[in-house]
């Protein structure tokens, strides 16, 4: 009896001490954000994007399957290296600015092998966040908002 009500009361806490999550297939495109170096050194990673695809979205993060979790030799996570990430999601495309937090390896053999990565969002326009956030919020299916429309009477 106690031991159910102290499970119960730690799954809510869990429950609440994140961001829900919407789950989600949608194609993205991943590349890094130049870095601000004094001189001419440019990175070999500069102008490559790697497609993939959004597995889920909340306020905080994303989650997406790549084929590699590097592009050339820059890591995807670590160093703390910002990514620019463009969902297109129903409706529109949102851009963000990304930091991988973690990543894990799917797949059994090296020719399904894919890498579902976590990351936090660090940056977006106030446009972007605002069709972001009515997605998570409706899904793709906007709620409560009509189109304009011109009715004519006619008899």
């Amino acid at each position: 009896m106690i031991r159910s009500i102290i499970t119960r009361i730690t799954g809510l806490i869990a429950e609440r001490s994140h961001s829900p999550r919407r789950k989600c297939e949608a194609p993205v495109r991943i590349w890094f954000e130049p870095l601000n170096l004094s001189g001419i050194h440019i990175s070999s990673a500069d102008g490559i994007y790697m497609s993939g695809e959004v597995v889920d979205l909340s306020k905080t993060g994303i989650a997406f399957m790549v084929s590699s979790i590097r592009i050339k030799e820059n890591y995807l996570v670590g160093h703390e290296r910002v990514l620019n990430v463009e969902i297109d999601l129903p409706g529109s495309k949102v851009r963000m600015q990304v930091i991988g937090r973690r990543y894990e390896r799917e797949g059994v053999h090296l020719s399904t092998e894919r890498y579902l990565v976590g990351a936090e969002i660090v940056d977006m326009s106030k446009q972007d966040r605002d069709a972001y956030h009515l997605f998570l919020r409706y899904g793709g299916k906007r709620r409560g908002a009509t189109e304009p429309s011109l009715e004519l009477g006619g008899s």
